[in-house]
This record gives structure tokens, C-alpha cells and sequence, in this order.
């Protein structure tokens, strides 16, 4: 016959009670975190972590620079040095670079500098749209002016002659994230980058408006050549250098500027987080053509995924603590966030769709730690438990080692110099004679009579070993150290016959106001010094 708390298979029904509330909160915890998190990813604090971790996933093995990118002819110092001219210089001097460009065999060529008003000598206007033609794209800009009354959009293009002579205008504008850093594909039909891939004749395929760019390197990665060299390409370049490229000539000072110093035109990039270092304008533009003619853009995706997401890294952390947690728990726990990173990687460099690890590492480790600090604290009550009830049966000290050691409960002893004492009830047999039709009466003062004996020995650092009967057995020097253990049970010893003096005068008055003979209660009390051998004994069952 099965015990009525036993389930078939052996397993306690308070304990398989324990199991299912575990399971049910850690359901619960899993579905709270899901949706907490699934709202707090449509936060702007969350989407900066996301696009942080985009920065470090899509720089940690960037793609390869394209051969047959566009090729940077820089303002810098070294061309301001050469050219001896303030900036801006005359425009006549640009209608040079083009012809020379041109004439080097450039297939398309971005000026990434505004022209929107006439210069002050109208000649050098004239000698700059005579160089103009289909090949060749002028940066414009367009602003939003937010104020209180209304969002206005302001477009700034190039003077209308130089247009009239067949180059086109390319939108120049960036969208920088909330931190500041350039990682969206510009929304413009008209830009920069789409103009010269129009110009140069290479296809674009469509691109949504959340697209990042997969950024090559760090500042000056694309083959750069100075202002002044592409003047006279004969005379400082290799032949052929500029045949059939894009060419995209604009502001690229020699040191790339820091985020603290600045710089005109330059922007942070996700190789910044590296290197602290900004990426000038025109190398940007040839990063976001490369993107668009390539079809390396990344797909950030939506919400629907980001949520799909998170509730799989709660799925998988209740799956790893569905039993329990612990430090086998915490090792498989590493593995899962580390394939949650890699499995975000891979997507990126082979699907070109990136989702973020965040949202389900966040939710991997908000179940798994939650379920821990539970599991943590029902152990630490349970542990409160269960020394509370074992400290009626044991010395406070001895259940307090024992939760620290648990080693500890097994057979065996060690030998050690203890002070034993024994206290019985001098005439107890008397007594239990005159009280064997009452035996309530008789436990109710032997309760009474032991409780504070007890409370001596335990209050002078004593271990209480047995009651027998009347009898109380108890000794110091274990199992905790007690240099003093003798004259602490001497101590204990005259505090118990001071106790049953007091006890004795309750009871006579007591007799008294009931109108019968009191009992005068005796003790005896033996106290022995010398070698015992202490520990556990018994068989393997039971102590």
C-alpha cells in the first residue's frame, strides 16, 4: 500500500506542489519580461543600444573595399599649401580639376561643395559652367528648420547656369542617429551618392528607408590622392589612375579630425567606437555609393522581429532554468547569449538583415537571473525553516554549523575533552505514581520543569544531547570550542538549582490557591570533565 503523500513514482506531493508553482511563476516571469521588454523596445534609449551593437558586430570583420570604388581627391592641407589660396578658391580652379579629371578618363565626377551663390569675379562662374556636363554632380543640401510655429524644409541647390549645362544636383545631406553617428542610408531619390551611380551607369536596387551602411574602415580607407595631384595627374599619379572610376572630390584634411577636436564635414561612423576618429564627407558618399551599387545595405529589422526576438531569449532561459538554477545553469547560460551574438553576426554578414542580440540577451538574462533571485530566496526561506525547527531539536550552533557544513551530517566522531552534565528529578518515580491517572498533568510539569533547565544550559554555550525522561543530558566543548566549558557548566549547574527554587515557590502558590498539597520538586546534577569521543552515531538511516 502506497503512502497517501507518495506519488507512484516516489516523489512527494509537496514536493511535486513545489515543482508546478515554480514552473507557473517562472511562466509568468517569462511572459512580464516579454512584454516589458517588447515595450521598452520602442524606446530611443533602446534603439542606441541596438545601433551601438550594430557598431561593433559590423566593424568586428568588416567586408572587403571594392577594387573599382570611387577614388577621393581631397581638399587638405598639402593641396592649400600647393595652391597658396585661401579657402574658397576661385571656381575657375575647380573647371580645371574637371578638365583634367576628364581628360584622365573619369567616368563620373561629385563635387561635394555647394555652389548656391555667384562668386565675387563672374568669370571664374563662367569658366566653371563651361567645364560642367552630364558626368559631373553638384552637391546640394536640404534642412529641416524646426520652431515653434511650424517644420519648414529648405533646399539649397546649385546656381541654376550650372545646372543649364547639364550637371545634376545630388542631395549632400546625411541622417545621423540619436549619439550622433552615420549608419542610415540617406532617404533622398536625388542623392549625392544615387546621382553619381545614375551618372556612372550602375543599377541601384530599392532600398528601405531603415537601411544601414556596412562601412569598409576607418578614416582615408578608400585610395585618396590630394587636391593639387589631380590638377596635373601626368606629372604626380600613375598612368591610367582615374580611367573608368568614380571620382568624388571634397573636403578630406591629411589627420582625420577627433570627435572632441571636430571637423568640417566629417562625421562619426561605427569604426569611431574604435578609433575616436571622424570620416570625412567625401569618403562617406563613396561608402554609401559602394552600399547602393552593391547591394550591401542591411536591413534593420522591424518591430514585429525585435519582439519575436526577445521572446525567444525568454524561451530559451526558461528552458535552461526549467528545472532548476545553479552554476551548470550559469555555464549553459554563457554558451546560449554567446550563439544569441553569433547568430546576430551571421544574419548581418550573410543575410544583410540585422537584428539585434540586446533585445533577447536582455530577456535571457532578466528570466534566468529573476528565476535565480527566486529560486535563491525560496532556498534562503526554506533554510530559515528548517533551522528554526531543527533548533528545538539542536543546539543553535550546532544546526548554524551544520547549514554552513553539511558534510557534517554523516557517521563518525573525533575525540575531544568535554564537560558532561546530567540533571534528573530527584524522587520522579514518586511523582509519576501519584499522577498516573492524570498523565497530561505530569508531561505539562516535566515541560515546565525542563524548559528552563534547558534555557541555562543553552544560554551558557551548552549542547543539549537528550532528554531521558526526566533526565537531562548536556556538554560543553562541542561542538563548538569552549576553553572555559568546565566552569560554564559549573555555572549552569547553580543557575538550575536557582531555577527550581523559583519553580518550587510557583507551585506552592499555586498549591495554595487551589486548596491542595504542593509538590516540592529535587534535582540532582553530576558533572564529569574528561576524553569523550563526539560526533554522530547510529546507523546510516538515522543519528
Amino acid at each position: 500500500m502506497q503512502p497517501r503523500n507518495k506519488n507512484p513514482y516516489g516523489t512527494s506531493r509537496s514536493t511535486l506542489q513545489k515543482a508546478r508553482w515554480r514552473q507557473a511563476r517562472l511562466v509568468l516571469l517569462g511572459l512580464f519580461v516579454t512584454v516589458a521588454l517588447a515595450l521598452f523596445s520602442l524606446t530611443s534609449p533602446f534603439s542606441l543600444a541596438e545601433l551601438r551593437s550594430f557598431d561593433y558586430l559590423s566593424t568586428l570583420s568588416p567586408p572587403p573595399l571594392p577594387k573599382d570604388g570611387p577614388i577621393i581627391v581631397a581638399i587638405d592641407e598639402p593641396s592649400m599649401a600647393e595652391i597658396g589660396s585661401q579657402w574658397p578658391w576661385p571656381r575657375a580652379l575647380h573647371a580645371r580639376l574637371i578638365a583634367a579629371l576628364r581628360a584622365a578618363g573619369a567616368k563620373a565626377i561629385g563635387i561635394d561643395v555647394i555652389f548656391a551663390e555667384p562668386s565675387t569675379a563672374p568669370e571664374n562662374d563662367v569658366a566653371l559652367a563651361d567645364a560642367l556636363g552630364p558626368d559631373v554632380v553638384l552637391a546640394g543640401d536640404e534642412t529641416l528648420i524646426e520652431t515653434p510655429q511650424a517644420d519648414q524644409f529648405v533646399r539649397t541647390e546649385p546656381l541654376a547656369e550650372f545646372v543649364a549645362r547639364g550637371a545634376r544636383t545630388g542631395i549632400a545631406s546625411v541622417h545621423l542617429s540619436g549619439d550622433g553617428t552615420l549608419r542610415q542610408v540617406p532617404s533622398y531619390a536625388d542623392g549625392f551618392a544615387a546621382q553619381l551611380a545614375r551618372v556612372a551607369g550602375r543599377p541601384q536596387p530599392p532600398i528601405s528607408g531603415t537601411a544601414l551602411l556596412q562601412t569598409f574602415g576607418s578614416a582615408r580607407t578608400y585610395p585618396t590622392v590630394s587636391y593639387y595631384q589631380a590638377l596635373d595627374p601626368g606629372q604626380f599619379l600613375p598612368e591610367g589612375f582615374f580611367r573608368d572610376r568614380v571620382v568624388i572630390v571634397g573636403l578630406s584634411l591629411q589627420n582625420a579630425p577627433t570627435i572632441k577636436a571636430g571637423g568640417a564635414d566629417a562625421f562619426a561612423t561605427p569604426f569611431t567606437v574604435h578609433t575616436g576618429r571622424l570620416v570625412a564627407g567625401a569618403e562617406i558618399h563613396a561608402t554609401i555609393f559602394d552600399n547602393i551599387t552593391r547591394g550591401l545595405v542591411i536591413t534593420k529589422a522591424g518591430h514585429g522581429a525585435v519582439m519575436a526576438a526577445i521572446a525567444l531569449g525568454a524561451l530559451l532561459a526558461g528552458c535552461v532554468v526549467f528545472r532548476t538554477t545553479g552554476w551548470p545553469a550559469a555555464a549553459v547560460s554563457i554558451v546560449v547569449l554567446a550563439l544569441l551574438i553569433a547568430a546576430s553576426y551571421t544574419m548581418l554578414r550573410l543575410g544583410h538583415v540585422f537584428i539585434s542580440p540586446i533585445g533577447p540577451a536582455l530577456a535571457y538574462l532578466s528570466v534566468a537571473s529573476g528565476q535565480a533571485a527566486l529560486d535563491y530566496a525560496a532556498e534562503r526561506r526554506s533554510r530559515r525553516d528548517i533551522t528554526r525547527a531543527f533548533s528545538r531539536y539542536l543546539s543553535p550552533a550546532l544546526v548554524a554549523r551544520l547549514a554552513d557544513d553539511p558534510s557534517q551530517l554523516k557517521l563518525g566522531g573525533e575525540r575531544r575533552t568535554l564537560t558532561v552534565l546530567f540533571c534528573d528529578v530527584r524522587g520522579f518515580t514518586t511523582i509519576s505514581e501519584a499522577l498516573k491517572d492524570d498523565p497530561e498533568q505530569l508531561t505539562a510539569l516535566i515541560n515546565r520543569l525542563l524548559t528552563p533547565l534547558s534555557d541555562i544550559v543553552l544560554e551558557s554555550g551548552g549542547t543539549i544531547d537528550k532528554y531521558i525522561g526526566d533526565c537531562l543530558m548536556a556538554f560543553w566543548n562541542a561542538p563548538l570550542d569552549d576553553p572555559r566549558h568546565a566552569s560554564h557548566a559549573v555555572g549552569a549547574a547553580l543557575g538550575m538549582l536557582e531555577a527550581i527554587e523559583h519553580l518550587n515557590e510557583e507551585l506552592q502558590r499555586e498549591a495554595a490557591e487551589a486548596g491542595i498539597a504542593a509538590r516540592v520538586l529535587k534535582i540532582g546534577i553530576g558533572i564529569n570533565t574528561g576524553d569523550c569521543v563526539v560526533g554522530n552515531m547510529g546507523s546510516s538511516r538515522r543519528f
